[in-house]
């Protein structure tokens, strides 16, 4: 990376950041607030599942768009196509780990 790209960095950085953090803060007080109500016994509706599921998208959305800043956007002109390959890859692989286990999260709680 050259000096120039250090000293201004993409304009994309920045939000995706505080994206990534504030998701990751719902993320942990949801969780934090899920045990909480689990301690005391209190019923806990499926629907309020979509707060750390959307949650976790998000900070998964923002991680992988820093990493395309960090890899693909960086990258040689030369050597770009051959990073979108493999970032492309690595992207549908994290989103299907994401879905596989919001789907089994689902499906226990569907089937007690």
């Amino acid at each position: 990376m050259s000096d120039a790209n250090q000293t201004h960095p993409h304009p994309w950085r920045k939000p995706l950041l505080i994206t990534e953090f504030t998701a990751l803060a719902i993320l942990l007080v949801s969780m934090g607030w899920f045990s909480s109500r689990s301690e005391s016994g209190a019923e806990l509706s499926p629907a309020w599942l979509l707060i750390p599921a959307a949650a976790s998208l998000a900070v998964f959305i923002s991680f992988i768009g820093l990493m395309y800043l960090r890899w693909v956007v960086a990258a040689a002109a030369e050597r770009r196509t051959r990073h979108k390959i493999v970032f492309s890859l690595l992207v549908v692989t994290l989103l299907g780990v994401w879905a596989y286990g919001i789907a089994n999260t689902w499906i226990s709680l569907s089937n007690p």
